[in-house]
């Protein structure tokens, strides 16, 4: 099949030599593999997960991967990368030991494990490379489906490319939206939610994507007949098929062991999903997994005998090999030869690598030798501290932390000797030198960072009165930003045709199109997804979702994918998305939650946005789409039609990120709070005044990050108390706010009385007005506690409320 197909264009001589080449670097791969499970076992590598057994698909899959394309996979894809030109033995090996030199791990500079690969989209000042030159990855997570919604939003962006003009630097990003997003996946994640509410999506959006899952029969031990109906993918897939007049897939069924069906196979998939924007799902069914699931266990345990015979039959290097010979590609003697020349190079390059990973770790461990044995011969503890020494000289394959605790432990007994501020000097220059391995780029630390964007008000007209709803400020920067920023778009449910349930799209839609500003399914993890994905190759997407609590279903992916993408590639990746949504005080259970304390804690490599009203929002999304970070922005639900001034400079003006704002002046207490509650805070702060008690209200506006220009303790510094004041559950938003304050400003210097702190009760708000009013603090829960406070402080003046 492939021979016949080939020999059109290749010479049969030329056909060998690419066949060889394939087969040469699946038995690259899966020595590995092989060598890399050991390494492990053998206690170099703490955990392997490997891609023995996927070799032979994953070769045709290369073949079918352009320059421009983008992967999003899972971790045993390691034969696909090496077939692209984008992982080598000693990289592989690094990755498995988890070196911290991005130049030796190019994946993720070993802050994942081994088979979590990625490529770099960014230059190294943080700007796009041309990713139409170069074939690309996504950062790879180890969720299982995890990468199925960003590869919606991948296959999206060569639509939008395709059909949307005007796009300023397409050409870095996009040959004319003829890119496919490549997805892989084991059988068993299938059973994921997010694989099908990706597959669903993508029907509907009908987007270049080729879908591969790898089936091997079990998710761990686990068998198909406990994870899928029928035991099979494609088989319960099959009303996705796309028909005449119908969106929908175009499925394939190819046995993984047949080298030749493969790239036929791959060839067509992309043909389709290239040229006519069409979904595939390739069903890649008969592999194995000669090595079980991971180096933490064995596969023999719930294989029975026949199963791994068939396995040792079926495996798809061996079948390569039968066929290679059939046809006379190669001889067995031939190929005997190619094994033991990759058992040769996997050798080397292990021991390359093991050495590259050592070496600097023995020179710091020498250094720290020297000095302890020279501190020890004037110290009143030398016995003990040679004692460290002999420990410390013993270990032959030290790690950084073992090189550090023997440091730490010595300062300990040496603290009045006079080798004390040498030693304590090299632990923290060790410290600093190393720290920023492991914590460096959790946000931007490029020129377009958060900081870049400076401030600007908005202006208003002399006459201006505060008589616009709070939606048509939003609704008219949206205009702006849309005319000024050809590459930003917004999805969300509602957010197209009616123009969100708010009203602050109201005709942007009809303005803009139907790719820019599109209503969407109700499927908030793979809205996520697609903004992380069309971020990803250069797009400004914003991703609504329509209420807060809503949230809750994507949060995982904003936990795990895009609030780590930044951190996990070590800065060589980025996803600037703005996502929308509206929340704080409504009527409900489900529609009035306010989860801030889990969101915030989720989302770490996330900003979040709190303002109090539109035109602070609007002046959010200003200053975001001038930076290179992602970010929530959460609108304030009873907020739109409140009344505020109409500003001139629509689309300019800009909210600065991290830094408060005062809204009263006052000596008695801080008062510090954000987004809706704000507004009863400074009712009570009004009613406060009538009894004498004069509050400083703050709001935060931000929560990620926090205050940071520390203004904050400059007003504790002032009133000497501190009330927090949040809708969240107690110990919720309401703990982090406290802890920013006390720990990082030291506020707790300049406190006369406890800082409290005022919330929402345990559980979720009740229905309606009285079940806010119930549930959540109210202006006079405000009033009396900051009351009480001041009870506390002057009995005479202020006489107990009850």
């Amino acid at each position: 099949m492939i021979k016949e197909k080939t020999n059109s264009a290749l010479t049969f001589e030329d056909f060998k030599i690419e066949v060889l080449k394939d087969y040469t670097t699946a038995i690259i791969s899966r020595e590995c593999s092989l060598l890399g499970r050991k390494e492990v076992l053998t206690g170099k590598a703490k955990f392997g997960i490997f891609g023995d057994g996927k070799e032979v698909p994953q070769l045709a899959m290369a073949k079918a991967f352009k320059n421009g394309d983008f992967r999003s996979g899972y971790y045993r894809d390691q034969t696909f990368m090496m077939a692209i030109g984008e992982l080598t033995i000693q990289q592989f090996f690094a990755g498995l030991y988890g070196h911290t030199d991005i130049k030796h791990d190019p994946m993720s500079a070993g802050r994942q494990m081994g088979g979590h690969f990625a490529t770099h989209s960014l230059n190294e000042d943080g700007s796009w490379k041309d990713l139409t030159k170069q074939k690309n990855s996504s950062s790879d997570i180890s969720p299982t489906a995890g990468q199925m919604p960003r590869l919606l939003g991948l296959a999206q962006a060569s639509k939008i490319y395709r059909q949307v003009s005007g796009i300023p630097n397409a050409a870095n990003f996009s040959n004319e939206g003829n890119e496919i997003a490549w997805g892989t996946i084991g059988n068993a994640s299938t059973s994921e939610g997010l694989f099908f509410e990706t597959i669903n999506a993508a029907g509907v959006l009908q987007v270049p994507m080729v879908m591969s899952v790898w089936d091997d029969e079990y998710g761990i031990s686990v068998h198909a007949r406990h994870q899928t109906t029928k035991e099979n993918i494609s088989e319960i897939l099959k009303g996705y098929q796309k028909e005449a007049d119908t969106n929908g897939y175009e499925i394939f069924r190819v046995k993984g062991w047949d080298y030749a069906d493969l790239i036929t196979t791959y060839e067509k998939a992309a043909t389709v999903a290239r040229e006519n924007h069409v979904p595939v799902l390739i069903h890649v069914n008969e592999l194995t997994q000669p090595q079980g699931h991971s180096s933490s266990g064995s596969h023999e345990r719930y294989k029975n005998a026949d199963r791994l015979a068939w396995e040792r039959e079926f495996d798809c290097i061996r079948q390569m090999k039968l066929w290679m010979i059939a046809i006379n590609i190669a001889s067995p003697e031939e190929i005997d030869a190619i094994d033991a020349q990759a058992k040769k190079e996997v050798l080397e390059g292990k021991k390359a690598a093991w050495t590259a990973f050592l070496e600097p770790i023995i020179e710091d461990q020498k250094e720290l030798i020297v000095l302890l044995q020279k501190i020890a011969t004037t110290s009143a503890h030398q016995e003990s501290i040679l004692k460290y020494v002999a420990e410390l000289s013993g270990i032959k394959t030290p790690l950084k932390k073992e090189i550090l605790v023997a440091a730490r432990k010595v300062l300990r007994l040496i603290l009045n000797e006079s080798g004390k501020n040498e030693l304590s000097q090299w632990i923290t220059n060790y410290t600093n030198k190393e720290q920023i391995n492991f914590s460096s780029n959790l946000f931007s630390e490029t020129k377009e960072n958060i900081f870049s964007s400076k401030m600007a008000l908005p202006t208003y007209a002399d006459d201006a009165k505060e008589d616009t709803d709070g939606r048509m400020i939003l609704r008219d920067n949206f205009d702006a930003i849309f005319t000024k920023y050809p590459e930003t778009l917004i999805f969300g449910e509602d957010a197209g045709a009616i123009g969100d349930v708010n009203q602050g799209l109201e005709g942007m839609q009809e303005k803009y199109g139907e790719l820019r500003v599109a209503d969407v399914g109700i499927r908030e993890a793979t809205i996520l997804g697609q903004g992380i994905g069309l971020a990803l190759r250069g797009l400004r997407p914003i991703a609504e979702i329509q209420y807060l609590d809503y949230l809750l279903y994507a949060i995982q992916i904003m936990s795990d994918d895009l609030a780590t993408l930044r951190y996990r590639t070590v800065g060589k990746q980025k996803a600037p998305l703005i996502i929308r949504t509206r929340g704080h005080r409504l009527e409900g259970i489900w529609h009035s939650g306010s989860p801030m304390g889990m969101i915030i804690n989720a989302v770490r490599g996330i900003h979040v946005l709190v303002p109090r009203n539109m035109t602070q929002a609007a002046g959010f999304y200003n200053s975001l789409l001038e930076c290179d970070e992602p970010a929530l922005v959460i609108e304030c639900l009873n907020g739109y039609r409140l009344k505020e001034k109409m500003p001139l400079n629509y689309g300019e003006f800009k909210t600065p990120i991290g830094v408060i704002e005062t809204l009263k002046h006052g000596n008695d207490i801080t008062l510090v709070s954000y987004g809706s509650t704000l507004r009863l805070v400074q009712q009570a702060a009004i009613e406060l005044q009538e009894v004498g008690i004069d509050c400083e209200v703050i709001d935060l506006q931000s929560l990620l990050p926090f205050d940071i220009n520390k203004d904050i303790i400059k007003s504790i510094a002032k009133t000497n108390r501190l009330l927090v004041i949040d809708e969240d559950v107690p110990g919720g938003a309401s703990a982090y706010i406290m802890q920013q304050i006390l720990e990082e400003q030291n506020a707790y210097e300049h406190l006369d009385s406890k800082p409290q702190t005022l919330t929402a009760k345990a559980h979720r708000p009740a229905y309606g007005t009285d079940g806010d009013y119930f549930s959540k603090p109210s202006a006079e829960d405000i009033y009396e506690k900051v009351y009480d406070m001041m009870h506390e402080v002057n009995p005479l003046k202020f006489p107990s409320l009850y």
